[in-house]
């Protein structure tokens, strides 16, 4: 027991000096040594240490070995295998589970008698066991550091022995010099000496003690070794709540004390690291008050108010420890180690404002980075767009999500309540840009889209009409049209866009709608040239070109590109419309280059769905649905021409926003939604770890082919219940209040059947039919059920002044089934019923008059969820084709049955 120098210890203490701890001369064997942390920080403090760790031990795997740098470290069962295989140690480092460290330790000691010293790193060991260690120490003379630690590490001797200090290059961080460390938590101990040896001070022994119940090695024994360390001039604690360690430690050396955690007085139990419970007085302010009893200093040490003397100073933030300790040891007439070589202050290597004004002292200037990081910054300066982590997206999703405690989904951030007031064309954006853009993106889409929704003389109309008339489902006959939408389709403009990107890239271009942009920097190549211009002039490409004129768009890629002398190919206008669409979230680094490139593609296919979900005889050379090419391009939206398209007849005013707000509803329903499993799934089948294989159109049929009078035409249902509710009813206008119609007495009527069809079916055991439309799994259980969808869409109306007598009936319907004792709650009236009953008002003067069918009618119920859907579609698509693993949609084998 050592009662030298400073230190009357009532038990034993091996260490009589810092430069003892981490010696040339100790060797170390590692419990569990093949565990995950092991296995990673052995080999870099082994190599850095010359080759220190003798052996290691691996229940099971003795034969094994442990790849280092410096050479392989064999593996044994036990310890006492390693030692009988000619094995000398002197420190046992313990990296077992919290139930198995008092066992490792138990045999160290047993079994080698050369035993000096112990470094725990396993956190959380029980009370009981903890104790057990401590006596097991004290009776074999043995030191012990931890528990929860990070071992020690010595920059005089160049050893590290046990965890991670200084990092995977020790040396880079553990420059000889005069500051001993001794700190709670391992990973302060290598930033606070990182933050030493910028401001010119070098590290002696730094101790990670570790946090857990018992501190074994603790601020009393460490300031016993300081004392008596002759190359220690003073030393740094960072110190955390719980615990007396601190109190009862005598320093006679300079010390800087980093006190931290004074939050933690607000809890009422532990956190981080054991020990700081509240109303004890072991808490942060208790331990910055010792020290600065210590030091005879009244105050914090800041740099506005920089409080020392010769014995130390305080401080609660390791930023502040630098500067304390040269005042210190300033007034200790002891200068820094070595000049300094830099600062940790925060220096961004790359910033964004993001356009945001800010003010001088938080508009932090970019300086250059260090050697390599420099010229990588530059090489990702030179690119543009975003890269994203690939990861399995099978049950997962960067596009959309559900929120599960409203059941409201979202698209890139953007509600379904709030997707469903804007129009197509900014869902539109929305979906393939992460954001819904403005006036001049929406005109942008416009043309893209429009442009390419006449198919006349196509094959894509020619295969969407033979399905048609061959009785498919909506989703079939557009299903027939995408799949010739193929790569070789896209692919003139998609490298156009490629090409656009280089040269605006280079050219410095920041705003692509900025037209006093100065272009003449920019040089074609001939091959270039040839991608963009044709020997005689595009009829569509100068339809697109005067459409653009008429609806004001700002487009410097189109401008550049007019300006050439030559004819564009509709392919190159279509490439700089849709660059310029995505050129503001590329730069600002929202989407991926390929997203962008992929755009024409998206445009064609969205194009092609809306041109082929109509009858042929609906397509002509100069128009389609009757609007002509030239009004078609430069006035119309796609919001309009797929209502026209959807109904038959052009919409404006309230159908036009109810059209609106039922496709804006149907964009998504979450990652697990049939359709997204079908676009997901077929990408993956692609493999878009590959991103040029995949085709977009094949992944546009998956989710199609997901769709169905299930999954996607339930509308349909609820169109054909409400025809035959008010067949031989006289409804004029089904959004006039004052229709005139008895709806309780119709209801009831219906009500009376409903009751007789279910106690029949009771009798007879053959059940009775489900309401379409009313009721859902996901909302029931209560007394009263709501659809939040149908809610938001309900009180949308009504604060717009509009009536929906078939809105009407199914909210009365589901109160009177209740009323009369059918149902036992409120059934809710769910979004299926939207798409019929906002449907059926818009489409029902045409069907009243003949002039529309019911099976008409009950198709565009079915067409009008794809309109939606296949917009949500694309942004799950492009999603899982900049993010998604190859065939990451697979079922494991383990969870595959067999039904027999």
């Amino acid at each position: 027991m050592h009662q030298q120098g400073v230190g009357d210890f009532q038990y034993y203490v091996g260490i009589s000096s810092l430069s003892q701890i981490a010696t040339t001369q100790d060797k170390v064997c590692v419990l569990n040594i093949l565990g995950g942390e092991s296995s990673e920080v052995t080999p870099v403090g082994h190599a850095w240490s010359g080759g220190n760790v003798v052996f290691g031990t691996s229940p099971g795997r003795r034969g094994q070995t442990l790849d280092t740098p410096c050479g392989p470290i064999p593996v044994f069962n036990s310890v006492r295998e390693g030692l009988e295989a000619g094995h000398r140690f002197n420190c046992g480092v313990v990296y077992l589970p919290p139930t198995a460290a008092r066992d490792g330790v138990a045999e160290l000691i047993r079994v080698n008698p050369e035993l000096k010293k112990i470094f725990i790193i396993t956190e959380k060991i029980a009370v009981h066991d903890a104790r057990e260690i401590r006596a097991m120490g004290q009776q074999a003379g043995i030191d012990i550091f931890g528990a929860n630690c990070l071992g020690v590490a010595d920059a005089w001797n160049q050893v590290r022995i046990g965890g991670a200090l200084g990092g995977d290059s020790p040396g880079d961080t553990l420059k000889r010099g005069s500051i001993a460390i001794l700190s709670n938590s391992g990973g302060f101990t290598t930033t606070i000496a990182q933050y030493l040896r910028m401001a010119g001070w070098g590290t002696t022994t730094l101790v990670s003690s570790g946090k857990d119940i018992y501190i074994h090695y603790a601020a009393p024994e460490f300031a016993f070794a300081l004392a008596n360390d002759a190359r220690s001039k003073a030393a740094v604690l960072y110190c955390e709540p719980g615990g007396y360690y601190e109190r009862d430690a005598d320093f006679t050396k300079p010390v800087v004390a980093c006190v931290v955690g004074r939050w933690k007085a607000k809890l009422t139990r532990a956190v981080g690291h054991a020990g700081a419970m509240a109303g004890g007085h072991d808490d942060a302010l208790s331990k910055e008050r010792w020290f600065m009893e210590k030091f005879g200093v009244d105050a914090l040490y800041t740099p506005d108010n920089p409080v020392f003397s010769a014995k130390g100073a305080v401080v609660t933030n390791i930023a502040h420890i630098p500067a304390a300790l040269t005042a210190v040891m300033r007034a200790n007439a002891t200068l820094p180690d070595f000049a300094p070589e830099g600062t940790m202050e925060l220096k961004p290597w790359f910033g964004s404002n993001q356009g945001i004004q800010l003010p001088a002292s938080l508009d932090l200037p970019v300086v250059e980075a260090a050697t390599p990081h420099n010229a990588h910054i530059a090489e990702l300066a030179r690119s543009v767009g975003t890269v994203f982590a690939r990861q399995n997206l099978k049950d997962a999703s960067g596009a959309s999500q559900m929120d599960p405690r409203t059941q409201v989904s979202s698209l890139h951030g953007v509600s379904m309540l709030d997707a469903a007031q804007k129009p197509l064309e900014a869902n539109l954006a929305l979906a393939l840009l992460r954001d819904a853009g403005g006036p001049n993106d929406h005109a942008l889409i416009n043309l893209s889209v429009l442009a390419l929704t006449g198919l006349h003389g196509t094959a894509m109309l020619a295969a969407a009409q033979a399905a048609r008339e061959a009785g498919n489902a909506p989703n079939s006959v557009l299903a027939a049209a995408a799949s010739i939408v193929g790569p070789r389709t896209a692919e003139p403009a998609q490298q156009v866009a490629a090409l656009l990107i280089d040269l605006f890239s280079a050219a410095g271009l920041d705003d692509a709608c900025d037209q006093t942009f100065d272009c003449t920097s920019i040089a074609l190549t001939p091959a270039a040239r040839a991608l963009l211009l044709v020997n005689e002039p595009d009829p569509l490409a100068g339809a697109m070109i005067e459409a653009a004129q008429a609806r004001g768009i700002r487009s410097v890629p189109l401008t550049w590109l007019i300006a050439q002398a030559g004819h564009p190919s509709a392919d190159a206008v279509l490439a700089a419309l849709t660059t310029t669409l995505g050129w503001g979230p590329l730069r600002r680094k929202r989407v991926s280059r390929l997203s962008v490139e992929t755009l024409p593609w998206w445009m064609r296919l969205i194009g092609t769905l809306l041109g082929a979900s109509v009858d042929a005889t609906q397509h002509t050379a100069d128009s389609v649905c009757g609007i002509a090419q030239s009004e078609r391009l430069g006035a119309r939206s796609i919001t309009e021409v797929a209502a026209l398209a959807l109904t038959g007849r052009p919409l404006g005013g309230n159908d036009l926003f109810a059209f609106q707000t039922l496709t804006g509803l149907l964009l998504t329903n979450g990652p697990g939604a049939i359709s997204v499993q079908g676009a997901k799934g077929a990408v993956s089948a692609d493999g878009p770890e590959t991103p040029s294989r995949v085709q977009l159109n094949k992944a546009v049929v998956g989710f199609l082919t997901h769709t169905g009078f299930a999954h996607g035409g339930n509308g349909f249902e609820g169109v054909a219940f409400l025809l035959e509710r008010f067949a031989g009813q006289d409804l004029t206008d089904p959004g006039n209040p004052d229709h005139g119609l008895d709806l309780a007495a119709m209801i009831n009527a219906f009500i009376d059947d409903y009751a007789a069809e279910r106690s029949a079916g009771k009798e007879t055991g053959t059940g009775s039919r489900n309401l379409p439309c009313l009721n859902h799994p996901v909302f029931k259980g209560k007394a009263v059920n709501v659809d939040p969808r149908e809610k938001f869409v309900r009180e949308l109306f009504a604060a717009r002044g509009e009536y929906n007598i078939f809105h009407d009936y199914y909210r009365q319907l589901a109160q009177a089934l209740f009323d009369r004792g059918v149902t036992r709650n409120v059934f809710c009236v769910n979004v299926d019923a939207l798409i019929a009953t906002l449907l059926l008002k818009m489409m029902w003067q045409p069907l009243r008059e003949g002039r529309l069918s019911t099976a008409q009618l009950e198709t565009a119920a079915f067409t009008a969820f794809l309109y939606g859907r296949m917009i949500g579609c694309a942004g799950e698509i492009d999603d899982h084709l900049n993010r998604g693993r190859n065939m990451d949609t697979r079922t494991p084998q383990s969870q595959v049955r067999f039904v027999a």
